[in-house]
């Protein structure tokens, strides 16, 4: 169905929600082009017809994963508005753009059935309510959701490879530096170590690192 099908007036009364994530703060750096084109779906959605009063942007998310909605504030808020009735349009470039988990998206998916919510990306405008867009966002978060799992098993196989050469670098605790060489020295800062050498022993002591840390604050 084209778009003058499926949108309804009452849908245009309604706000459209453009939502914006992107995973890592690295990529918000690096992948500007990204986060440019997702600004521009509120372009979209007022050549569908809604006002630019009634296009709400929600980007509190950029530099957060999708694996998880319980610390993206944006993915709460949009789904606050929604299950008030308040949204009429739900724009995103990818559907992972919600949520790469498949619980997180199928609830999204209900909701916006329940409440008449319109969704749309790069590829159409969907009705959640009509049985075979249902189906297809469906199948679409199934396969973001399934991408992701690869692409995780992909990096632990890589790490594992490293490190069966011995070339797996992880991050050295405080009080370790690695030289150029790659060799493994204690900190040199003899300032560092003896901080260091009081956490322990102090730990030892009090058994306690809430007791250390008070240690800590009433020695300076």
């Amino acid at each position: 169905m084209s778009s003058s099908t499926i949108i309804q007036t009452h849908h245009l009364t309604r706000q459209a929600v453009v939502y914006i994530r992107q995973s890592t703060p690295k990529q918000v750096q690096l992948n500007q082009e990204s986060t440019r084109r997702q600004y521009q779906l509120a372009d979209q959605a007022h050549t569908w017809g809604w006002p630019q009063p009634l296009i709400k942007v929600i980007d509190e998310d950029l530099g957060l994963s999708g694996t998880s909605s319980h610390q993206r504030v944006g993915f709460q808020k949009q789904n606050t508005t929604n299950n008030l009735g308040e949204d009429g349009l739900v724009l995103v470039t990818q559907v992972s753009r919600l949520s790469r988990l498949n619980s997180d998206w199928h609830r999204v998916i209900e909701l916006c059935a329940v409440f008449d919510t319109l969704i749309a990306d790069d590829d159409g405008l969907y009705d959640p309510r009509e049985p075979n867009d249902r189906l297809l966002l469906g199948l679409k978060g199934t396969l973001f959701a399934a991408e992701l799992h690869l692409l995780q098993a992909r990096m632990r196989t890589n790490l594992l490879n490293k490190a069966r050469r011995g070339e797996l670098a992880l991050r050295l605790p405080v009080g370790y530096r690695r030289l150029h060489d790659e060799t493994v020295i204690l900190e040199p800062n003899e300032r560092v170590r003896q901080v260091l050498a009081i956490l322990f022993e102090q730990f030892n002591q009090l058994k306690s690192a809430r007791a250390v840390q008070r240690y800590f604050y009433e020695h300076q």
